[in-house]
């Protein structure tokens, strides 16, 4: 869909290119939180990322910038068919986690993803970077 619309608006523009250029510019990792994450993990906390990608985008995230190797399980909107907050997201993923939801916890920085969270079952933190992870685990 993305080669049509820039057939029409950008036909200079190379559709891959301007993939690659926008998943490279805008993979930022926080690798302090993801290293607390590891700790975590290494206890035997079972990590999954949740997030609103698309599927392109899905795979670069996990395969070319590595979450696969620091979670143990992706999940995410367009594969789901639902995005946060929407019910049916955390469902989606209780179904695949096999998991009740009292057994899901989360960690986000949007405020409405974890009103949806907790209207799920789930529990649910804010991350706003102010705090260190076991600080923000331990409220």
């Amino acid at each position: 869909m993305l080669e049509e619309v820039l057939l029409n608006i950008a036909p200079h523009l190379n559709a891959k290119v301007l993939m690659d250029y926008w998943f490279r510019n805008d993979g930022r990792l926080d690798e302090a939180l993801l290293a607390d994450l590891a700790a975590l993990r290494a206890q035997g906390t079972v990590m999954h990322l949740a997030t609103v990608q698309e599927h392109h985008r899905a795979r670069y995230l996990w395969n070319t910038l590595g979450l696969n190797a620091r979670f143990d399980a992706l999940h995410y909107a367009a594969d789901l068919g639902a995005a946060k907050p929407d019910l049916a997201f955390f469902q989606a993923i209780e179904a695949k986690t096999g998991r009740p939801s009292q057994d899901h916890l989360l960690l986000d920085d949007r405020q409405n993803n974890l009103d949806g969270a907790l209207a799920a079952g789930w529990s649910a933190v804010l991350w706003n970077r102010t705090q260190t992870l076991a600080e923000v685990l331990a409220i």
